[in-house]
């Protein structure tokens, strides 16, 4: 069977619904991690001239070569790698399937997978859990953090059922709906033993100097902090350190002098309880809105649609600090 089968003849509904099965999908899924028919065949529980044929079939089926056979295992071409994207969607989604029909057939909710950044949108996720507890107290929740641009792809990719962030690219929106959430003013703070504490009119150039813990350069508050910066032609001169997780910027204030500009409703309850600093300049308001992504044309299950209706509920009141 040559690379070229068929190859201006276009791929049937038929073919892809009618003739793939299940046993085609899982073998599609463990090639793609293996790479190697051996190691394939002892998973599926069959012989090595066996795991050949399934193969020679999907090919047969799509009319197309899939892998390329090398010396030492199989390497997957482009068409290749977008089906076994494919099978690991359709079994990621067989899969969801079948543990919410056990869940709802045992008197269950089903199951319900949310992906949120950090910051306001974290308060607003506690609230939004603990009602849909009471609520619905079977449902089984998974609660990814992190930030928007990798949440879009979990998204994409079927790994979470929504996310509460925002659009890191324009593409994203004929790809997605976006409902917005509420805004997120941001704050500068720092360890309780900083010299700026208490310090009144400071000016944003005379932060310039001090060393900064700043988020990825993916994310949308770093965003922010390149372009407050940027706006006033200034650049962070001292010492740098970037990383997504708030509970090691946390600790490294604790232990230097370092600033950070963070999510005002994240780092309010620490303000509040003596854990933290707020350095008290003004900042241009130029972070975006956050708000409630989903995917487009896909009707929620009802353990989604109810979540959504309570997050929606929540985001209309006003957030007491913690």
């Amino acid at each position: 069977m040559g690379a070229d089968i068929f190859p201006g003849k276009p791929l049937s509904l038929a073919q892809a619904c009618a003739r793939l099965r299940f046993r085609h999908l899982q073998f599609l899924d463990i090639l793609g991690r293996t790479r190697n028919l051996r190691l394939t065949a002892e998973q599926m529980h069959v012989t090595q001239p066996a795991a050949t044929k399934i193969l020679m079939d999907i090919e047969e089926i799509l009319e197309a070569r899939l892998f390329d056979r090398l010396s030492r295992g199989m390497r997957p071409n482009e068409l290749g790698l977008f089906t076994l994207r494919y099978a690991s969607a359709v079994l990621d989604g067989q899969r969801q399937f079948v543990d919410e029909f056990n869940a709802l057939k045992q008197g269950g909710h089903g199951h319900l997978s949310i992906g949120a950044i950090t910051g306001s949108a974290a308060h607003l996720l506690v609230a939004s859990v603990a009602e849909i507890q009471r609520l619905r107290p079977l449902l089984v929740l998974k609660i990814l953090e992190q930030s928007s641009d990798q949440l879009v792809l979990w998204l994409a990719e079927r790994k979470i059922d929504l996310m509460i962030g925002r659009f890191t690219e324009d593409a994203q929106r004929s790809q997605f709906h976006y409902e917005r959430l509420s805004a997120e003013p941001l704050q500068v703070v720092a360890g309780l033993h900083h010299p700026l504490r208490g310090t009144v009119d400071l000016a944003l150039t005379e932060l310039a100097h001090w060393p900064w813990i700043l988020y990825p350069a993916s994310t949308a508050v770093r965003k922010v902090s390149d372009d407050i910066f940027g706006s006033a032609g200034l650049a962070p001169t001292s010492g740098v350190v970037e990383t997504p997780s708030f509970l090691f910027a946390l600790e490294l204030m604790h232990a230097t002098d370092m600033l950070s500009l963070q999510p005002a409703a994240l780092v309010e309850k620490y303000v509040n309880k003596g854990l933290l600093a707020r350095i008290p300049v003004e900042l241009p308001d130029r972070m975006p809105d956050y708000g409630l992504i989903t995917r487009l044309g896909e009707p929620p299950t009802p353990a989604a649609q109810a979540f959504m209706d309570v997050l929606r509920e929540a985001a209309s009141r006003p957030m007491d600090g913690f």
